[in-house]
């Protein structure tokens, strides 16, 4: 063996060893690793949104921060609980996509504007009382609709049957179609009326009707084609309780 030969197996070995000993962390892997420090960071978010909706002088936006983490812990979970065949990162939800990224962000730009130029329009008033109520609305019913669904829940839209899939019609669901759309829906509103936000207010209520408006639409043809007649009855009897929709 030359110096040249040598000296490639040498750094192969430094290379192969370097990859072992690697860290990885936030790398989109579904792994032990990064499961907990997701939790962890959530939990931190959590708990300092508690604390400064307490203790700081714009309580709404530490609900608001409390609220959201939550959300994206109990998406987790359902699928851990449900189906952990198709548990991923994405499973928080938290990488939902360019949309929901600018919308947190119109969000959070829309209330430190209004914050800095009119502090007095961000007072904690009936209003923020509302949203929270929205929000707890809007949480519990997902929460309550992933829960009944159990393995029939899906963050995404199937086209095709599965044997054990079947129409749920039981629990929440005797109550209104797509319970977990209406969560969201009126979790998503709740915030913006949370944070004293009116502009993303009235512009979160046209997004989210055409989103779902689209969705639904989409979801119940394939619904129809899955169950038929079964689908057809429970859809004229049971409402979504989202306006327009």
């Amino acid at each position: 063996m030359n110096q040249e030969d040598s000296n490639d197996a040498r750094l192969e070995r430094i290379l192969r060893n370097a990859q072992r000993n690697k860290i990885e962390l936030f790398d989109g892997k579904n792994s032990p690793q990064n499961i907990s420090i997701y939790g962890f960071l959530l939990g931190i978010v959590c708990g300092g949104g508690f604390i400064f909706s307490f203790y700081g002088s714009i309580p709404q936006l530490g609900l608001f921060l409390s609220a959201l983490t939550i959300f994206h812990f109990m998406e987790y979970l359902s699928t851990a609980l449900f189906n952990p065949h198709t548990l991923t990162l994405d499973s928080y939800l938290i990488n939902h996509g360019r949309q929901y990224h600018a919308a947190h962000s119109a969000a959070f730009i829309e209330f430190f504007i209004e914050y800095y130029f009119f502090p007095r329009w961000k007072t904690f008033n009936y209003i923020s009382y509302l949203g929270l109520f929205l929000i707890i609305l809007g949480q519990g019913c997902r929460t309550i609709a992933m829960f009944s669904a159990k393995q029939n829940f899906s963050h995404y839209i199937v086209d095709h049957k599965e044997k054990d899939h079947v129409l749920v019609t039981h629990g929440i669901y005797k109550i209104m179609r797509h319970p977990s759309y209406f969560g969201f829906f009126w979790w998503a509103l709740g915030a913006q009326l949370l944070l004293l936000n009116p502009v993303c207010f009235v512009g979160f209520i046209f997004v989210l009707q055409k989103f779902f408006s689209d969705r639904i639409a989409y979801e119940e043809h394939t619904l129809q084609r899955f169950f038929g007649q079964e689908w057809i009855e429970y859809k004229a009897k049971t409402p979504t309780w989202m306006p327009f929709i």
